[in-house]
């Protein structure tokens, strides 16, 4: 079959798209949090909007540009480098706590998250490993146990931080590179199994993880503590009725609703976009989503099929579990809204992944619709 030359279209559109919404969203957050008097928000919004969106363009671009097969040999290394910068929080005068959680290091002045690094690079990881031992996959040692070999290490890390959520998005992108490579069905049962012990284990060991789970089956319960967010999250959203309020126009933001530019940020757009805006918005994250899984079912070589839903499932699953959450479907995890949440770090990774994305779109066996 005939291999593609050029860069996928309809995905640089749909990734254009939501990059722009994001932006206008997040702007009109910032609005609200200006009219509050919070204090810093020069700084907020240029750490998103240039370090974030405007480098992450430019590592889009270049990332788009590199061959996505050098960045297999490479796997092992980004990693490990990922998992050291992660564990820089846990290093005194460096790591910064926010929200109940030690999840930042400043370096000169600039708070990072280096978590983020993990769901790009537990995915590269994970292609490159399962690429290569294919045809043993179905033995456990090579299977399963490398499946939990790769997870085990990030999965310390954030839960010592705590960052369930990150863990989550990092587990379900190993885990669609896991099924996709062809793992057996009592594998991946097994792998459910474990993360469903693990984190009932959790919830009993961590008042935080029991205290959410609590709070997603009787929100009501803690509607002025633990429930407050879902409250008037459910309030912007539901206030937003068919058409919204208009951009802009949104109340919430301005007094009642938690963390309106970060992961409470999909209620400021469903306050101003209303039920129509928030349906397209979802749309635009579920077009990405398979329009990846598309093009990397027509990767040329396993290790580019993997990488491409790696990424793809990790970029929606990101969005919808975040999404979720803000509609009561889920418990609060604290993640980004893809391309919308503010965060720089955030920003900057998935831009890069959906760089790595558009490079395999470019070598596509066949032709594609669209």
């Amino acid at each position: 079959m005939a291999v593609r030359a050029h860069i996928d279209k309809p995905l640089v559109l749909l990734i254009g798209l939501l990059v722009v919404a994001g932006s206008l969203i997040f702007a009109s957050a910032a609005f609200g949090l200006l009219a509050r008097g919070t204090p810093g928000m020069s700084s907020i919004v240029f750490n998103h909007l240039v370090l974030g969106v405007g480098a992450g363009l430019v590592l889009m671009f270049i990332a788009a540009h590199v061959e996505y097969r050098r960045w297999r040999p490479l796997a092992p290394y980004l990693f490990l480098l990922a998992l050291a910068a992660t564990a820089l929080v846990f290093v005194p005068h460096v790591g910064v706590a926010h929200g109940g959680g030690l999840r930042w290091v400043t370096i000169a002045h600039v708070s990072l998250q280096p978590s983020e690094s993990l769901k790009l690079a537990s995915v590269l990881m994970a292609a490159a490993y399962f690429s290569a031992i294919r045809s043993r996959i179905t033995e456990w040692r090579f299977g399963i146990f490398g499946f939990l070999a790769i997870l085990a290490p990030p999965g310390l890390i954030l839960i010592l931080q705590p960052d369930l959520g990150t863990l989550g998005v990092v587990g379900a992108g190993v885990l669609a590179v896991f099924i996709s490579a062809g793992a057996r069905f009592r594998d991946i049962a097994l792998a459910f199994c474990i993360g469903l012990i693990a984190l009932g284990a959790l919830a009993l060991m961590k008042p935080y993880v029991r205290d959410r789970v609590a709070t997603f089956f009787h929100p009501s319960q803690g509607a002025q503590a633990e429930g407050y967010q879902i409250k008037q999250s459910l309030i912007a959203i539901g206030s937003g009725g068919l058409l919204g309020r208009g951009f802009g126009q949104g109340i919430q933001k301005f007094t009642y609703l938690p963390e309106p530019m970060g992961d409470s940020i999909f209620a400021v757009a469903g306050e101003e976009l209303g039920f129509a805006g928030s349906v397209a918005l979802i749309c635009l994250f579920l077009a990405l989503a398979l329009r990846g899984l598309s093009i990397s079912a027509r990767a040329p070589d396993l290790f580019g099929a993997l990488l491409g839903i790696g990424i793809s499932v990790y970029l929606g699953s990101e969005a919808f579990i975040n999404i979720a959450a803000m509609l009561g479907v889920a418990p609060l995890t604290g993640i980004p809204l893809t391309f919308v949440s503010q965060g720089g770090s955030a920003m900057l990774v998935s831009l890069a992944s959906a760089g790595i994305l558009l490079n395999v779109s470019k070598s596509t066996r066949g032709k594609m619709a669209g």
